[in-house]
């Protein structure tokens, strides 16, 4: 099994670059499950959103971690609780 793990993405360069390539690396290296930690991805730097989240999820992202940013916006606390995906 191939797992590739992604630490911290990071803003818009961050997300944009998980949308523009993952797809392709998750076949060119036949990758079978990915983690990514999206705790500083929302556009200030710092928490994630859970449009975030679902982009992350359709390009290819199976389980997403997060750390004590995270809460730095609010509008994810009620879809950490309903997204078993996140972490």
């Amino acid at each position: 099994m191939r797992i590739l793990f992604l630490g911290d993405i990071i803003g818009n360069s961050g997300c944009l670059k998980i949308k523009n390539n993952l797809p392709s690396q998750i076949i060119e290296n036949k990758i079978d499950f990915v983690i990514v930690n999206g705790e500083n991805a929302a556009v200030q730097g710092v928490g994630l959103t859970k449009e975030i989240c679902q982009d992350f999820f359709a390009c290819g992202v199976d389980v997403i971690t997060t750390g004590n940013h995270v809460w730095d916006q609010k509008d994810i606390m009620k879809y950490i609780d309903i997204e078993e995906r996140l972490l």
